[in-house]
Formats: C-alpha cells, sequence, structure tokens
C-alpha cells in the first residue's frame, strides 16, 4: 500500500453506526487501511481507518477516536497512508498511545521519523533460531518452562490469577539484566494499570530502557486492535535499525482478539465459533507471526493470555498456544494456596527442554520434579478419602518432598514487596537446580515445611 502520490482524497459521512462509519468519496476511494480525519464541531479531530470498499463510491471505516458530536454530511479528508508510529531512540522512557501521541505529560518528541504499523514478516530465509534461553530469576519459570531468546511465551489465566504480577517481575528481571529494549504493550488495560507499571519501572531504574504503548479499556475497538501492530512496529525498528535484542510484553493478547471480535461484529460479519469472528486465527497470526528473530536482532515476546472462565478449550486460548514456545498456565488452585507464582507444574510446558539446550543436569532434574508433582496428584484423592497414614512409607516420603517442592518453587516478587513485606529474590538457574536435587535427596525432610515457603536459594534454609 503506497500514497507516494500523497493523493488527497475527499468525502462525505453518509452513516454512523456506533463506532463504523460510512463514507461517500468520489472515485477513487481511499486504498484499506488508510487513516482519515474528520473535524468534529468541538474542535477534536476524529480518526477513522478503511476497513473496506462497500461500492464504488462508498467506503466502511472504523473509528479509533470516540465518535460523539459526528453526524451525516460532515467532511472527510484522507491522503491515503496508512496509521503511523513515531520511531527512534527517543521513544525510551516515554508513554504512547496507537497514534504515536505522547500520553505521560512529558515534554514533547523530538523525532521525525515515522513508520507504518503494517509491515510483512521477514521472509523465513531471513529469520534465525538461536536454541538459548533467557534466565528470568523466576525459579518455577526458570526450572520447568525455560524462555527462549527470540521466542514466544505465553501467561495463561483466568482473572486474578497473577498474569500482570509476573510480567511486571519479568521486565524488573529482565530487562533489569539485559542491553537491549523492553517494550510494554498494554492492550485493554485498566489506567491503574498502566499508572502503577510506570512507576514501578521508574523506581526499578528499567524505565530508560523500556517503552511503553497503551491502549485502554474506555477506548474504542479500533485504537485496541491497532495497538499491537503499533508496537511491534517499534519493535522491529530498534531489531532492523538499531540491531538490539527487544523484550516484547503483551498484557493481554485477548484483548486484541476481544477488540477484533468487536469490530468484526460492527463490520456485520457472521460470527464464528463461540461468538469469535471468523478471522480470528489470521488476525492472531499477523501479530504473532512479526514476533521473530533475523540476523539483525531478537524479539522475544512474553504475553499474558486471559482464559475465559478457566476454559482453555476456548477458541482465543487455542489459537494462541499453537503460536508459543513456552506456555505458563496458571492455576486458580495453587492460587487459593497461596503458592504464588501459580503455575501449574504439570501443564506448563516449553519446546526449550531438550538435553541438547538445557543441559543433561536440568533435564534430569525437571524430569524428576514433574515425576513427583505427578505422582503427588494421583495421591490426593486417596489422602482425602483415607487420611495419610494409610500410604505406604514411600509413597509418605514422596507426598513429603513434593510439599516441599511446591514451597521451595514459591517465590517473592520485587513488584509485590510493598504489598507482602517481602523483598524480592532473584534467583539464578544454577541455583535453583541445585535446592531441587537436595530436596529430591531428601536432604531437607527433617525441616518443617514453611521453611522453603517464599525464600529465595536453599541455601536460606538452616538444617537442624
Amino acid at each position: 500500500m503506497n500514497a507516494a502520490e500523497n493523493k488527497q482524497y475527499q468525502g462525505r459521512v453518509v452513516a454512523v453506526n456506533g463506532s463504523i462509519v460510512d463514507v461517500d468519496f468520489t472515485p477513487p476511494l481511499p486504498p484499506m487501511q488508510a487513516l482519515m480525519m474528520i473535524e468534529s464541531k468541538d474542535k477534536k479531530t476524529i480518526m477513522l481507518e478503511v476497513a473496506g470498499h462497500l461500492s464504488e463510491n462508498t467506503v466502511r471505516a472504523i473509528a479509533l477516536t470516540p465518535v460523539a458530536g459526528l453526524k451525516r454530511a460532515q467532511a472527510v479528508l484522507s491522503d491515503g497512508n496508512p496509521l503511523t508510529m513515531p520511531v527512534g531512540s527517543q521513544l525510551l522512557g516515554r508513554m504512547f498511545n496507537v497514534f504515536g501521541k505522547i500520553i505521560d505529560k512529558g515534554k514533547a518528541l523530538q523525532t521525525e521519523k515515522q513508520r507504518s504499523i503494517y509491515a510483512t514478516p521477514p521472509p523465513l530465509s531471513q529469520r534465525t533460531v538461536t536454541p538459548e534461553i533467557v534466565e528470568t530469576g523466576i525459579k518455577i519459570i526458570d526450572l520447568l518452562a525455560p524462555l527462549e531468546k527470540g521466542g514466544k511465551a505465553g501467561m495463561f489465566g483466568g482473572a486474578g490469577v497473577g498474569k500482570t504480577v509476573i510480567i511486571t517481575e519479568l521486565i524488573n528481571n529482565i530487562a533489569g539484566h539485559q542491553k537491549g529494549v523492553s517494550l510494554f504493550c498494554g492492550i485493554g488495560e485498566r489506567c491503574r494499570e498502566a499508572e502503577e507499571l510506570y512507576e514501578e519501572m521508574a523506581v526499578a531504574g528499567v524505565l530508560d530502557k523500556t517503552i511503553m504503548l497503551f491502549a485502554q479499556m474506555n477506548e474504542p475497538s479500533g485504537a485496541r486492535f491497532k495497538i499491537g501492530h503499533a508496537a511491534l512496529t517499534v519493535a522491529e525498528y530498534f531489531r532492523d535499525t538499531k540491531k538490539k535484542d527487544v523484550l516484547l510484553l503483551i498484557d493481554n493478547i485477548f484483548r486484541f482478539i476481544q477488540a477484533g471480535s468487536e469490530v468484526s461484529g460492527l463490520m456485520g460479519y457472521i460470527p464464528s465459533h463461540v461468538g469469535y469472528q471468523p478471522t480470528l486465527a489470521t488476525e492472531l497470526a499477523e501479530i504473532e507471526e512479526r514476533i521473530c528473530s533475523t540476523k539483525n536482532g531478537s524479539i522475544t515476546s512474553v504475553q499474558a493470555v486471559y482464559v475465559p472462565a478457566d476454559d482453555f478449550t476456548d477458541p482465543a486460548a487455542s489459537h494462541t498456544f499453537s503460536h508459543l514456545s513456552a506456555s505458563v498456565v496458571l492455576s486458580r488452585k495453587r492460587a487459593s494456596q497461596g503458592l504464588y507464582p501459580a503455575m501449574d507444574p504439570l501443564v506448563s510446558s516449553s519446546n526449550m527442554l531438550t538435553p541438547d539446550i538445557v543441559s543433561d543436569h536440568h533435564y534430569r532434574i525437571n524430569h524428576q520434579v514433574r515425576k513427583v508433582f505427578a505422582e503427588y496428584e494421583d495421591l490426593k484423592d486417596i489422602i482425602a478419602m483415607l487420611g495419610l497414614e494409610e500410604l505406604s512409607e514411600t509413597d509418605r516420603q514422596t507426598v513429603a518432598i513434593a510439599r516441599r517442592l511446591e514451597r521451595f518453587l514459591t517465590q517473592p516478587f520485587f513488584t509485590t514487596s510493598r504489598f507482602t513485606g517481602k523483598q524480592g529474590k532473584r534467583v539464578r538457574l544454577i541455583d535453583t537446580l541445585d535446592g531441587c536435587k537436595r530436596i529430591l535427596a531428601g536432604e531437607f525432610l527433617g525441616v518443617a515445611e514453611k521453611e522453603l515457603y517464599m525464600i529465595g536459594s536453599i541455601d536460606e534454609v538452616k538444617i537442624p
């Protein structure tokens, strides 16, 4: 889509139906995804994007800003160009909306570079795959679902199980220790979360290496649907032009799918499975396929995924699963037991867990931990019905080890220290493996379970 000739298109509003606006033009029509502007009576600019050509005279557009005050016969202008984002190092430490406007009340941005928010993914011949893991400092993730450098990881869970908390902790742990750039994309976020995150970044000292983009809950579905593309445009600039490694955090990818569903419904498309848009898979792929690594640099993505009613067969969750190299599944049951981070050790997985990538030692410890957790899960019904005393000596030891592992794999976070009163801990993978190995060997069977709860490395535990 190229509007090099910088043609001016002039039209008139013929229908307003919620966030959908029909506009008549004298042919030719502005191209698909072209940005259109309307000056409303109160001098506010209403922004629209071409979403469909209805006839040789009429386009159907989706509103990116509120349409209050819009009426038929108002003049519409377009230069045929798509929505663009500013790019450059000046963006670091700032917060933007989908139009590239600063929303942190700071000074004006000094950059002339603009890029279209739409881009095709790099061809397969230019992509690289590095079998390397990103150490997060979070014990249970590094052990059971290690993240791939240049890969995509998903944090799955229902409401209130800790997805956003883990995302903010990852920013604190990874951004503070890497030389690249962190990019946070908030899709359908609450304004409270955006404000808290901005303050936490400043306190953690990582704001100068971070760029934040938000399309909040109260914004039109069009803006929420496009903010992911805008964030990827900035990430691709730092990867391809600045040749840096980028950490891209998206919270929440379900809100992107939800915004697409709203747009689809407004456009009048027939709903598909469970009421989602028929184009769900395509729209998700347009975002996910742009997240990749090339010889210039990498984009490592961590995405929070809300799971409606904790139903992992929901199309939004199942389609997202297929794009990921690591899946961290959060469990409401574990959260209710106070086992934070509430990751389910038996359902979470990672493509990185092979001896060739994570080392034989890590692979064996991971296998043994999962085996103990699986055996403990099988024994829970017997314990509930007959009691722990009815188990054999071997099974009782398995339960004791599993319960100590559960507690050792909890961890105090830096981003929650003001709520819990516990200082956050970042634990090296080598220390996590050492702690699990010693617990599996039965070294801590004489220690009370609570002594292993919310600690860092195993050396903090005193053996009697």
